[in-house]
């Protein structure tokens, strides 16, 4: 075989391969393309999902906050128009109080409905926006989600409305996130704004502990006995009568709620209706999780 033949041969060969390396270069670039975009499509589907999740988190939020803030309100007003109502004739200086109270309640309501809607719709500047020439003229500053360091005013407000309230701190108090503060603060709101309802003139005990890793929240009430009708003395320090069964399942947003909050933060809840008459509600949140 002479030169030349060898060279062409040698140059076929190398075409050959520079072809077959054109194809392969070709089906793996078509390859990776469709790999691109499968990624990008389950990309796009995660954030999809991810941005529904937030979505459905939020609103469950909202509605928590909004549960918290117009049933306590609402039912302070209710119990305290009733008794203005039943003494307004006979004494007129108690049903006075009595009304005070109901727009006490009415104002604190709708500051903390402005408050959160102004969170949800701010306007452009950042503000909570105008609330208009009436709203405005009534409207009291706005104040920080509540915390422990305002359960003795939540106490006053119960106690006025006719459930009385003994409140006990157990511990070091220390200073907490500000998640478990107000979560605190809600189980015990939620809890009295209950007792006061169903309470039928008894009355409640708040026991919170500083327990090390975690903050421990108690709130016993008494009430007619599913037993004998009567109602009972609170007892401290857990000593309750033994419970029946847990109350609350599937009744409301306000208990599932409060689970959920507490389950945020690792901590369990427990609500049950007390033997003895009343309810129990305990709630255990640590303080050392990340």
């Amino acid at each position: 075989m002479g030169e030349d033949e060898v060279l062409t041969a040698a140059l076929a060969v190398a075409c050959a391969a520079a072809s077959g390396l054109a194809v392969a270069l070709a089906r793996t670039r078509r390859r990776w393309r469709a790999a691109a975009g499968e990624r990008g499509w389950l990309l796009e589907r995660e954030r999809e999902s991810a941005a529904e999740a937030a979505i459905a988190a939020e609103r469950d939020r909202i509605a928590r906050e909004l549960h918290d803030i117009v049933s306590h309100n609402v039912s302070l007003m209710v119990v305290q128009a009733s008794a203005a109502r039943e003494v307004l004739g006979t004494m007129p200086d108690e049903a006075a109080t009595a009304l005070r109270a109901v727009e006490d309640a009415g104002r604190g309501a709708m500051t903390e409905l402005r408050h959160l809607l102004g969170l949800l719709a701010p306007a452009p500047d950042g503000t909570d926006g105008d609330p208009g020439p009436g709203a405005r003229a009534a409207a009291a500053p706005l104040a920080p989600q509540p915390g422990l360091d305002r359960l003795g005013p939540l106490v006053d407000r119960i106690s006025f409305a006719g459930l009385p309230v003994e409140v006990h701190v157990s511990g070091e108090p220390c200073p907490l996130p500000q998640g478990v503060d107000v979560t605190a603060y809600r189980i015990i709101q939620e809890a009295l704004t209950n007792a006061l309802r169903h309470g039928d003139g008894g009355k409640a005990q708040v026991t919170v502990r500083y327990a090390g890793h975690a903050l421990r929240v108690e709130i016993l009430s008494t009430g007619p006995s599913v037993l004998t009708g009567t109602a009972p003395s609170v007892t401290g320090g857990g000593s309750a009568p033994p419970a029946s069964r847990p109350y609350g399942e599937g009744t409301g947003r306000g208990l599932l709620g409060l689970r959920e909050r507490v389950a945020v933060y690792g901590g369990e809840l427990d609500a049950r209706r007390r033997l003895g008459g009343g309810f129990r509600v305990r709630a255990r949140i640590p303080l050392d999780r990340p």
